[in-house]
């Protein structure tokens, strides 16, 4: 079975507490999930969190995922929904579960798949947030504050020199933060002004990296090498002390916070992920074409992409406004 590897018991694990099994079927599923479909550690432990809810509900009216109904599943998130979970989640809950009924169905295990026609929550789509240029420009700058200081205590200008490297990489790329953290050292090393990135499901992509971020990246890789040779010679591009030996997504968090606080903005606006929502959004912004930001965010279909039509559609209007004939002077017109 595909578990975490943190330890299980206390609240926020995603691994059964002692003595708590999780079912059989439950197993089933996600090693199919794992090892088939090439699904991520995250998607697989939100998968575990929610089926795990999903057949103890079952089993305090004495039903397994082999004889559950429809009714079944409509009391299980009837009961998420008085709890005060939110749509989306309830949403993520439900998709859960129908692709675990679907695989029962596909493995023979029952005849029928009882979550069929139940239909999720209805959720309004938000708008991503996103920062503006100038903004983004704040941050980097205050990121990089003080990492040429040779005055400055050597970890302090490390830990300058590497917030620069990753906001700059994060906002020049548009990566994952999870893709971001996990880059391998030899990301440094290409002449090529690409990278290579294996993405969700295992695709893999090329994104070009800008000279900006490159600069930094370098810098940061320089003062790494000579003030900590053992940890530069990891096979990570950004190593930390950690389970997995490189950053971590929360470390990285909170510094871009400090650096959203030092830049005077609103830290709840910023976090790893509006950095990426800039990124695209200020290429669409600048008349990159959607099909190639799809690629670039390495989105499997373009749905997903179509977010940030709400940029195209103000470039739209701002092409008819300042191209079309009609919108000419009125009295230039003769009107």
């Amino acid at each position: 079975m595909i578990r975490s590897k943190r330890s299980g018991g206390p609240r926020g694990s995603s691994r059964p507490a002692a003595g708590e099994k999780l079912s059989p079927l439950v197993e089933a599923f996600l090693d199919m999930i794992a090892a088939e479909r090439g699904a991520a550690r995250n998607t697989v432990e939100a998968s575990m969190r929610d089926l795990r809810d999903y057949v103890s509900d079952l089993a305090r009216v004495g039903r397994s995922p082999l004889d559950a109904t429809t009714a079944d599943i409509r009391t299980h998130l009837a009961r998420l929904e008085a709890s005060g979970a939110k749509p989306s989640s309830t949403a993520r809950k439900l998709s859960s579960i129908r692709q675990f009924h679907k695989f029962l169905v596909g493995d023979k295990r029952r005849p029928d798949d009882p979550s069929l026609i139940i239909e999720g929550p209805r959720r309004a789509r938000g708008l991503p947030k996103i920062l503006s240029i100038a903004e983004v420009d704040r941050l980097l700058a205050v990121a990089g504050e003080g990492s040429d200081d040779p005055a400055r205590p050597a970890a302090s200008r490390l830990h300058a020199l590497r917030t620069a490297a990753l906001l700059e990489l994060l906002y020049a790329t548009g990566l994952r933060v999870s893709e971001l953290v996990a880059l391998p050292k030899a990301a440094a090393r290409s002449t090529l002004p690409l990278i290579a990135i294996k993405g969700k499901g295992g695709r893999e992509r090329l994104v070009p990296v800008p000279d900006p971020a490159r600069r930094a990246l370098l810098a940061y890789r320089a003062v790494l090498e000579v003030k900590h040779p053992g940890a530069a010679e990891g096979p990570w591009l950004f190593p930390a002390e950690s389970a997995s030996g490189h950053l971590t997504r929360q470390a990285f968090a909170r510094d871009l916070k400090a650096c959203a606080a030092a830049a005077g903005l609103d830290t709840a606006r910023v976090s790893p992920h509006v950095l990426r929502h800039a990124f695209a959004s200020h290429l669409l912004q600048n008349g990159a074409d959607l099909r190639i930001v799809q690629e670039l965010l390495g989105h499997a279909d373009i749905s997903t992409t179509q977010i940030y039509t709400h940029v195209l559609d103000e470039r739209m209007k701002a092409m008819v406004r300042d191209l079309h004939p009609l919108t000419d002077d009125e009295q230039g017109r003769g009107r």
